[in-house]
């Protein structure tokens, strides 16, 4: 039974799938999602709509994912742009070691305490997936584009793009969408943002980006898996002091 009520039985369904290697924490080889997972997943993702902003952290697909040394996971941020629109991103963050781990430019993974030597330690390749989304006038070719910017975002925390680490980005724009029954909703359609008119977008992009990756970090605890592998949590406090010792942070308000 289609979960979208307007797609009718002639449509063609095209999933898309992705897989990020949570296997430090993870027994990847054991089947552990079940059916009942994937309908609860579902009813969740549309009881969320219009509600509160979802969780991020170790949650779902965050759960066994490690980030820069550290716990990941499932993060989300957004910008608004001058023209009123919206840039969305959801990552979900598995990549990088503590050294590189970087915070408005300063290298905290270097100033936070090292995991013991007897730990086992994350790997530094491990995948990373990126959504981008905006109600934008975008068309295909400007959400490659925007797409490629997610990388920018990446590396302001501090990944290189390690050689065993497929990170993945998709962007979407629903700026331009019109009713597939309706041909007269398409001729209405706005012309694309293109050119020059994107860097608003690509700085969204990369900001949001790079927010959504720490937000997943913050929020993820400290996660105990398999043959008792731990990934830490990123100690909030810790990273606070440093940053406002470098007069990062504003004061409050």
């Amino acid at each position: 039974m289609a979960e979208d009520a307007g797609i009718g039985t002639e449509d063609v369904i095209i999933p898309v799938v992705a897989e990020c290697d949570d296997s430090f924490l993870n027994d990847a080889r054991r089947m552990q999602v079940t059916a009942i997972d994937v309908q609860e997943a579902l009813d969740a993702a549309r009881a969320g709509i219009g509600g509160p902003a979802p969780a991020e952290g170790a949650v779902g697909a965050g759960t066994g994912m490690t980030c820069l040394g550290f716990k990941g996971g499932i993060g989300s941020a957004s910008r608004l742009t001058p023209s009123g629109h919206v840039v969305g991103v959801l990552v979900l963050s598995n990549f990088g070691e503590q050294e590189r781990l970087t915070i408005d430019g300063m290298p905290v993974g270097r100033l936070l305490p090292a995991q013991a030597d007897s730990a086992a330690v994350p790997p530094p390749a491990g995948s990373c997936i990126v959504i981008v989304a905006t109600d934008a006038p975008a068309d295909a070719a400007g959400c490659v584009r925007l797409a490629r910017r997610a990388g920018l975002g990446l590396a302001r925390t501090g990944s290189t793009g390690h050689h065993a680490s497929g990170e993945i980005y998709l962007a979407l724009a629903t700026g331009l969408r019109g009713r597939r029954d309706d041909p007269a909703s398409h001729a209405r359609q706005t012309a694309p943002i293109s050119g020059r008119g994107l860097d608003p977008f690509f700085a969204a992009v990369v900001e949001a980006t790079e927010e959504a990756v720490l937000n997943s970090m913050l929020a993820a605890p400290t996660v105990q898996g398999r043959d008792g592998h731990v990934a830490r949590g990123l100690p909030a406090d810790q990273v606070r002091a440093l940053l406002a010792a470098a007069g990062r942070l504003r004061p409050p308000a």
